[in-house]
């Protein structure tokens, strides 16, 4: 996978692009009392995880896509691509070292799903576009953040039982950016923001539905797993023939 020749190098050509990109961001969706969704860009019935892992040692990234049937939680398929690390580790920044080897393993999927959770950040972000909001904006689908920590942003602790949340709020402006949820009793809070597509409540409302019995959705704990054992692989082989493998 090698990364696209036009990708921004430098912090100043990453911020100028967040800046083209985040008025290009719908955080709207179709919730409502039997509200129906419809994606033309992928197929309802089935939701997306995506994850990426990293050997930084050998400027390696190994991103997952795993898709859910949404009624079932049942597997339908899983991809991986591996490719050089495409940007250098700055906060705010990280969907440029991972957006490209994401959009590889989704194109290697079979089935297009109609929505993608990523394992982070959407409008929850210091300049609104965080992975997943880049990630919808990039390719039209459907996207939604769910974190695992609230980053730079404020929340009051939500009420103890599953389905509980509080705001999560920018301190700096007020603004609203996402949602603090307990997707389980006593565990600790997910933080879930809109990345493109999408309304806020509708992104609460499939992050639960995706977490029936753990506190992280299914999407990200199949892509995560995913994503670790093909670098885990990827490691092993590199050990055993003493080269990094041909990614390009």
């Amino acid at each position: 996978m090698p990364i696209p020749a036009d990708w921004p190098t430098t912090e100043a050509e990453a911020l100028a692009e967040q800046e083209r990109l985040r008025p290009l961001v719908d955080p709207t969706g179709t919730i409502g009392a039997g509200a129906a969704l419809s994606s033309p860009a992928g197929d309802d019935r089935l939701i997306a995880g995506v994850d990426v892992a990293y050997d930084d040692e050998r400027d390696l990234v190994v991103a997952a896509a795993v898709v859910l049937d949404r009624a079932t939680l049942a597997v339908v398929e899983e991809a991986t691509a591996t490719g050089h690390i495409a940007f250098p580790y700055i906060p705010g920044l990280l969907a440029f070292r991972e957006i490209p080897a994401v959009l590889d393993a989704l194109d290697a999927l079979d089935h297009r799903p109609g929505t993608v959770v990523c394992d982070g950040y959407g409008l929850a972000h210091p300049r609104r576009l965080g992975l997943a909001s880049h990630l919808g904006v990039l390719t039209g689908l459907r996207t939604l953040g769910v974190a695992k920590t609230p980053f730079t942003f404020d929340h009051l602790p939500p009420g103890p039982e599953r389905g509980d949340r509080t705001p999560l709020t920018d301190p700096a402006s007020g603004e609203e950016v996402g949602s603090a949820v307990r997707t389980r009793a006593g565990v600790k809070p997910v933080f879930v923001s809109v990345g493109h597509r999408i309304g806020l409540a509708e992104a609460v409302e499939t992050t639960l539905a995706l977490a029936p019995h753990y506190r992280l959705p299914e999407t990200t704990r199949h892509a995560d797993s995913l994503c670790r054992r093909a670098l885990t692989a990827l490691t092993a082989l590199t050990a055993a023939t003493g080269a990094v493998p041909d990614v390009n």
